[in-house]
């Protein structure tokens, strides 16, 4: 291994370092931003936020469960205790069996979360599809998910949910699910038909800081606050419960989340 000094370069030697030294200098400034934005450079803020983006889609392919090239995670094939979504082009819907069952077996709702790092402030948006007809025996909803996780007998984060009916016994509720099967708890239920959706309904859920803000149609419905889970992804649920076979007659053409 060669050895040098500073203190060995003089004369003439010494003019060169320092020119060359200044040459240098100017070449790193003007070419480093970086390399004058011709190499993509990661942003730090990734690494450590987990920023994901965004990501829409309107459910081109049949899938089930669903999967869009490895994007999701399903209820049951990675929750085991819940079932999975199913889509048919340009529709998403749950496969829970339904029917009247005891709890919390009943409970098992039809789970999707988008794979990958998301930050935690998140914001989902989904249009509803619907030929079913309205019917208070029967309880079947649509859900966006917010900071949520799915592990072999564990599901945590936010639901919000929205039943499909526009009878006055119609609802918006937000839950907080808390691990195992049937263990969640309600932070806001409203009743009322401007709380259910219908066909064509846009709605959104966000959750900022601490607050879970509810959307339908751009309106906002209800509004609440959790402080349990500070991370995790965004997705899309489905429940049914009072009858059977009825799955594909509520569920959403469309789904958009992002974390910016």
């Amino acid at each position: 291994m060669s050895q040098y000094s500073f203190m060995d370069v003089s004369g003439q030697k010494f003019k060169l370092v320092i020119v060359s030294a200044l040459i240098a200098l100017v070449i790193v400034v003007w070419f480093w931003p970086p390399l004058r934005e011709g190499v993509p450079m990661l942003p730090m803020a990734s690494a450590s936020t987990g920023i994901h983006g965004a990501y829409t889609t309107n459910f081109p392919h049949p899938e089930n469960p669903i999967s869009e090239g490895g994007k999701w995670l399903n209820g049951q094939s990675d929750g085991l205790d819940w079932t999975n979504v199913r889509t048919t082009p340009g529709f998403a819907f749950g496969t829970e069996l339904g029917g009247k069952r005891p709890e919390p077996e009943k409970y098992d709702d039809s789970a999707a979360l988008l794979t990958g790092a998301w930050g935690p402030n998140q914001t989902v948006q989904a249009t509803v599809h619907r030929v079913n007809k309205d019917d208070d025996t029967i309880y079947q909803e649509v859900e966006l998910r917010l900071r949520s996780a799915l592990a072999p007998h564990n599901s945590t984060g936010y639901e919000v949910m929205f039943r499909c009916s526009k009878s006055p016994k119609a609802y918006v509720q937000v839950a907080r699910w808390d691990g195992i099967l049937g263990a969640f708890m309600y932070l806001k239920q409203a009743e009322g038909s401007q709380y259910g959706v219908a066909d064509g309904d846009v709605v959104k859920a966000s959750m900022i800081g601490k607050v879970i803000t509810v959307y339908i149609n751009g309106v906002q419905v209800v509004q609440t606050s959790d402080y349990l889970f500070t991370g995790g992804n965004p997705g899309i649920g489905f429940y049914l419960d009072g009858t059977t076979g009825v799955n594909s007659q509520c569920g959403f053409s469309s789904f958009s989340a992002t974390d910016k």
